[in-house]
């Protein structure tokens, strides 16, 4: 992959690009450092808030019809664009994309390819930022170098093990991964001490909540957990569901998890779709 962004630098030009992959993995910063290597003029818009074609259309052709005072090249980066209307402000894109093809390049970035319309695809060369398991363990302890460094010239004590453990959970979401260091390293340490927030022993409660049909004790947990990601949750139950859910209700939770992971790409409150997801959960499932 590396090979191929930096022939494209060789040769000056950039296609359109559509960058697409799991959530950290470095689609975004990609897209900025292609248009810096190059020289370019980047705009930069979040699909995820300014999803609107009214607004798209204003930025972008005052954006890519304008002269640049250096002459340099254009490109717009659309970031998150799988949450771009797929019936109304996706379909326009592709207009621009031909409109403003002598002096303008566009870079979408995204978590799931599928939400992405086929004639943008045909008009974009589509990079899957996706990382094959003979390589996982080499690009892993290069990551681990790196974060050791950061936190080095952070001055952050550090266990190293305890660092290799959350890489370990989180890999290849490396912005999860230096969040969550961040995060534990407010008291200036690092230490075994955050493994009991990594461990499975923090679900512990909740299924044993979910269990009683304790809807309110099981809001609580949900309140109290909230920097949980809602796919970070679903994939617990997903791998650990044979643990404490009887066989017979696996493939209803199965059904649930997916229709909820799908909402939660939508919906305006988060801790409600889980907490939605979890109390259907509690009504239809059987525990153990």
């Amino acid at each position: 992959m590396k090979k191929t962004f930096k022939e494209f630098i060789a040769s000056g030009e950039l296609p359109n690009f559509l960058f697409c992959g799991g959530a950290g993995v470095g689609k975004t910063t990609v897209a900025k450092a292609l248009c810096n290597e190059v020289g370019a003029e980047y705009l930069f818009i979040n699909g995820s808030e300014e999803s609107g074609i009214d607004i798209l259309r204003s930025k972008i052709k005052n954006f890519a019809s304008s002269v640049s005072l250096t002459d340099s090249k254009k490109v717009v980066i659309l970031d998150e664009a799988d949450y771009l209307n797929p019936n109304s402000t996706q379909p326009a894109l592709r207009a621009f994309i031909e409109e403003f093809s002598n002096n303008c390049r566009f870079i979408f970035t995204c978590n799931f390819k599928n939400r992405i319309i086929e004639p943008l695809h045909s008009r974009c060369s589509v990079i899957e930022f996706k990382i094959e398991n003979s390589d996982k363990p080499k690009i892993a302890s290069d990551f681990f170098k790196r974060v050791k460094n950061i936190l080095q010239t952070e001055g952050v004590e550090s266990d190293m093990k305890v660092v290799a453990e959350v890489i370990t959970k989180y890999f290849p979401d490396y912005r999860r991964i230096l969040n969550e260091l961040q995060r534990y390293s407010v008291s200036g340490r690092i230490d075994t001490g955050i493994l009991v927030n990594l461990s499975d022993e923090s679900y512990v409660e909740l299924i044993k909540t979910m269990k009683e049909k304790n809807f309110t004790e099981v809001r609580k947990w949900v309140g109290k957990n909230s920097d949980i990601e809602s796919t970070e949750l679903f994939r617990h139950f997903y791998d650990k569901a044979v643990n404490y859910i009887e066989q017979q209700s696996i493939p209803q939770m199965v059904l649930i998890l997916s229709e909820y992971q799908y909402r939660a790409a939508f919906v305006a409150d988060r801790e409600i779709n889980t907490m939605a997801a979890l109390t259907e959960m509690m009504a239809q499932l059987k525990f153990k």
